[in-house]
């Protein structure tokens, strides 16, 4: 058959089929296959675009992160943001489908107001397998990834046990070699800077107070009220309270207590706690009368020490011959019992009611000892500020931090010239030779309160706070931790009836009030809801019999792995060492 002819038959035929009526539904159908054909591979054709751009998305936010690290850590500059975003891109995207790919970077660094940012897109196309039928032999994608970050720094505050029992089982000199010795966590966290203040550390030394030093007596934030205030029955004191006046005095003779007269306080009596000392000074010696006309300091009564709260009163009365009152006698004779060395004027009949004598009697004034002769020592502050990191304002005394002169075992720990004194708190420095000397120069010396270590731990963090913490820029992340040590269980605090120096009360109120300050740290977030503070606790027991796991120190760190339990001096370096291993990286934010 020639191709006419065919051509011919073909035209017979079609004319044919379109008279015929009888096949109308596989017209029907042929018309439609085409597009049913093209809605379907259409179809594929896009999941296979979809795939190579999700995976072209997922390869895009890896090599942002990966060059925004590098950048963080030193390990690249910015020119080289180009080459090493191409190689990331290619190493991390395999997508066989995928062609012509091309990635573009814009890297902006930061300022004081804006973090460092990187930009990158990434196109690409597959070729289709059915809509070329359509006209459609390629199909487009994009992406694109951001990413912005701050400068990682970090600001680790060290809470140190500096109680007398640190000096048994070497422990003491194991933490200041953990600490500051060679390869210690200052060498550790001091590795990580790559300029100066990426890493900060603070050292918060305490027993039953923490030293800030004797030369912030000007500052706005001290609560002078005790220092200030003579023996009176202080709130939340129980049976401790600090009586005036006791011995063998009643109230009603306070009155008559003057110059030569005994002593009105005895430590063996009643509520007082405390005795009579010479003078207004701290360190004067006991007298058992008040120094009369002729004697220093005459007609001062000066309270000292005070056994129960462990601190001293840092003033005197002065006395003030005012009047003669009557004191009526019953008896078959009247003496005059203020027990002053003043002879009294008695008149009337022995035996009857109208024998009366006459006796001295004296107005008193507190004189407070000047401010300046404060040695550095502060108390946990006014409940319930004590269990949070408000900052202080002059505005509400409660949120002030009490001048305490604290003295125990006949040692006034935070003065300068204490044989055991209480080393004072090194604020946020990275000056690391004189870091790594405050550690060694601590010494063991009082009681243990774990919570005034870790309050003034975060308050050493607070930026433009009391201890002058530097201020925190916007554009960067920090990492702010602390680290808390301790020997022993709590055992006494600013309120005495809480616990003797040997053992707490019953309930562990001392435990109780760092179990509310544990936990109102722990649920403190920072701009991105995120935990302001990464708090690690350690607990060195080499008692024997050994004491109980600290549960206030075991909930009180982040997470369960971040508590330590120690059985020997010798596991403190190499627990701070895991430590500072963890905190060995600097982490991007994306």
């Amino acid at each position: 058959m020639t191709a006419e002819t065919f051509v011919r038959f073909c035209r017979k035929t079609v004319r044919r089929f379109v008279r015929d009526t009888s096949g109308n539904i596989a017209v029907t159908f042929a018309i439609a296959l085409l597009p049913i054909l093209a809605f379907v591979g259409a179809g594929i054709d896009y999941s296979r675009a979809n795939a190579a751009r999700s995976s072209m998305q997922a390869a895009l936010d890896s090599t942002a992160l990966m060059l925004s690290r590098d950048l963080a850590q030193g390990t690249i500059t910015s020119t080289d943001i180009p080459t090493k975003a191409s190689a990331y891109f290619k190493a991390l995207y395999t997508s066989a489908d995928a062609k012509g790919i091309g990635v573009n970077v814009s890297y902006t660094a930061a300022t004081t107001t804006t973090a460092s940012n990187i930009q990158l897109t990434a196109s690409g196309q597959i070729v289709t397998q059915f809509m070329k039928l359509a006209g459609f032999p390629t199909m487009d994608f994009s992406t694109k990834a951001t990413t912005t970050w701050g400068d990682v720094k970090m600001r680790v505050a060290l809470a140190l046990d500096n109680t007398g029992s640190m000096a048994s089982s070497n422990k003491m000199t194991a933490l200041q070699n953990a600490v500051a010795g060679s390869g210690g966590l200052i060498d550790q966290l001091s590795a990580l800077a790559k300029a100066p203040g990426d890493v900060y550390i603070s050292v918060v030394p305490f027993a039953k107070v923490v030293n800030v030093g004797e030369s912030n007596y000007a500052q706005n934030w001290l609560d002078w009220t005790d220092w200030q205030n003579p023996p009176t029955v202080q709130p939340a004191n129980g049976s401790y309270q600090a009586a005036i006046p006791n011995g063998s005095f009643s109230q009603a003779q306070w009155d008559m207590v003057g110059p030569g007269s005994s002593c009105p306080f005895k430590s063996s009596n009643g509520f007082s706690y405390f005795g009579c000392v010479s003078g207004p000074t701290t360190g004067s010696a006991s007298v058992s009368t008040i120094p009369k006309t002729g004697d220093a300091n005459a007609g001062q009564i000066c309270p000292g020490y005070d056994s129960a709260s462990h601190s001293y009163y840092n003033g005197c009365w002065t006395t003030t011959k005012t009047s003669t009152v009557v004191t009526y006698c019953t008896g078959s004779s009247c003496k005059c019992s203020n027990g002053a060395n003043e002879s009294c004027t008695c008149t009337g009949t022995s035996g009857t009611s109208g024998y009366t004598c006459k006796v001295n009697t004296y107005t008193k004034t507190w004189v407070a000892n000047a401010k300046s002769t404060w040695t550095g020592c502060v108390a946990d502050r006014t409940q319930p500020n004590d269990a949070n990191a408000v900052s202080p304002s002059t505005s509400d005394v409660t949120t002030l931090f009490p001048a305490n002169q604290h003295m125990e075992n006949n040692t006034q720990y935070c003065s300068s010239s204490a044989s055991t004194k209480l080393a004072p708190i090194v604020p946020l420095s990275y000056n690391w030779n004189s870091l790594k000397s405050a550690v060694n120069a601590m010494q063991p010396t009082g009681g243990t309160n774990q919570a005034i270590g870790l309050a003034w731990a975060v308050q050493s963090l607070i930026p433009n706070g009391v201890l002058g913490a530097p201020a925190e820029a916007a554009s960067t992340t920090y990492n702010r931790v602390i680290i808390l040590l301790s020997d022993g269980l709590n055992t006494e605090d600013r309120w005495p009836e809480y616990g003797n120096g040997s053992s707490q009360a019953s309930g562990n109120p001392i435990d109780a009030r760092q179990a509310l300050l544990c936990s109102n740290l722990k649920n403190t977030k920072d701009a991105k809801g995120n935990s302001m503070y990464t708090i690690y606790t350690i607990q060195v027991n080499t008692s024997s019999p050994a004491d109980p796991t600290s549960t206030v120190l075991q909930n009180c760190a982040s997470s369960p792995d971040k508590f330590y339990m120690l059985t020997s001096s010798s596991q403190i370096v190499t627990t701070f060492n895991s430590i500072g291993t963890a905190l060995s990286k600097l982490r991007v934010a994306k």
